[in-house]
């Protein structure tokens, strides 16, 4: 999955996820080397560090694993300068919206959203709200039927500190703290994390809320990179809707794995 940021991956053996990691966007020799690999050991470490390192990892199965060469890659992306870049892989099958089968989709809505979406509402049922934590922040939700019900984006969180310490002359970069900082700050450091942090728990909040009135029994599914920090958050101003709320990191995964081109 090419994202907004980075390119995120995930090995499968017979349908089943074995690892998922994250890496940088990645140059043309690093396409041409894995094109031409012809076993394990081959593959450009660029991208297959945790897979040449499963035994420290956990996935000995990969190990033993012989698959076809040059490998299958199944590949969605929301950036096209990067999907062209990675269509000249020689076994590549690229997905597309019109292959997620849900209802009422618009054209520009991104591949990464409805898989997501697609991907939750198989392993937990419709009608079903997807909350993405990513770069940017969105809201998909699809009913009982399958159908789009719709959603939002906004700068997740990061997005938001980046621009206050980029876009103004005194303000200080900033990370995610792990937990809930104080409401009321008194340095400028934690009166960034306070005012961004904070307006994006109510919004989330507002947006649960707002979902279980349409659907008391919908299920609400997180993924993202800055899912558990969302979630740390929420178990402390929200406890009551934490504790109903679905963890899920590999979301677009599941939903690819659903679809036709993947191997039956």
């Amino acid at each position: 999955m090419i994202g907004n940021s980075r390119l995120h991956w995930s090995w499968f053996v017979d349908k089943a996820i074995v690892c998922a990691w994250d890496t940088d966007y990645l140059p043309e020799a690093v396409i041409e080397q894995l094109a031409k690999s012809q076993t394990l050991e081959d593959l450009p470490p660029e991208i297959f560090l945790p897979i040449q390192r499963g035994r420290d990892i956990g996935t000995e199965k990969l190990i033993t694993t012989t698959p076809e060469f040059p490998l299958p890659l199944y590949l969605a992306s929301v950036v096209p300068s990067e999907t062209r870049l990675w269509q000249t892989y020689p076994n590549v099958q690229l997905i597309t919206l019109e292959q997620v089968p849900l209802e009422g989709m618009y054209p520009t809505l991104g591949i990464d959203r409805a898989l997501a979406l697609w991907g939750a509402g198989q392993n937990w049922s419709f009608p079903v709200l997807v909350i993405d934590a990513g770069t940017a922040l969105t809201f998909t939700g699809a009913d009982s039927k399958r159908c789009l019900v719709g959603g939002a984006i906004l700068p997740g969180f990061g997005l938001q500190f980046a621009t206050l310490g980029g876009r103004t002359g005194q303000l200080p970069n900033v990370t995610l703290p792990q937990q809930l900082p104080k409401r009321y700050a008194l340095n400028t450091q934690e009166a960034i994390h306070s005012g961004v942090i904070y307006t994006i728990v109510a919004g989330v909040k507002d947006f649960i809320q707002a979902w279980w009135e349409l659907f008391a029994e919908g299920n609400v599914v997180v993924t993202g990179g800055d899912r558990i920090f969302l979630l740390n958050y929420l178990q402390y101003e929200a406890p009551d809707i934490a504790e109903r709320l679905k963890i899920e990191a590999n979301l677009v995964f599941l939903g690819m794995r659903q679809l036709s081109p993947f191997p039956k």
